[in-house]
């Protein structure tokens, strides 16, 4: 290696050292809120991911999750989920829904606006629809 390039890498674990010593972490480019979210598919299964983001809401936060991918479509409502990992619900053709829980409750808001919690495990359950009889 030539001089420049340790000078270079010396410069920069300094900078890096300084970044954690006066900032913390989330600061120097670490991920802040731990949370979980799992899914719970069709067949009742659930599966479930953790990791760190620093996203405000958990539409923005589920790029952060490693083994998460959500499509869907922006509605008047709000963002609306119709495929979670790849599984799709179409509530026209049999009346399956992807719903959101929060920390196993019914969730109050879309998952545009859930806002995200350290800690919090969210979930993506398949449900189809029941009338009453």
């Amino acid at each position: 290696m030539n001089n420049n390039f340790k000078t270079l890498i010396r410069r920069a674990t300094a900078l890096a050292a300084v970044c954690v010593l006066a900032f913390g972490l989330t600061a120097c480019g670490a991920k802040g809120q731990k949370i979980t979210i799992e899914v719970t598919g069709p067949d009742g299964a659930t599966s479930s991911f953790t990791g760190k983001t620093d996203a405000e809401f958990l539409f923005d936060a589920i790029e952060d999750i490693d083994g998460v991918t959500i499509d869907g479509y922006e509605s008047d409502w709000g963002y609306y989920v119709t495929t979670v990992n790849g599984v799709e619900a179409n509530y026209d053709t049999d009346g399956a829904y992807w719903s959101l829980y929060v920390n196993g409750n019914y969730g109050e808001n879309g998952v545009s606006t859930q806002p995200i919690t350290e800690g919090d495990v969210y979930g993506f359950v398949y449900e189809v629809y029941q009338a009453a009889e």
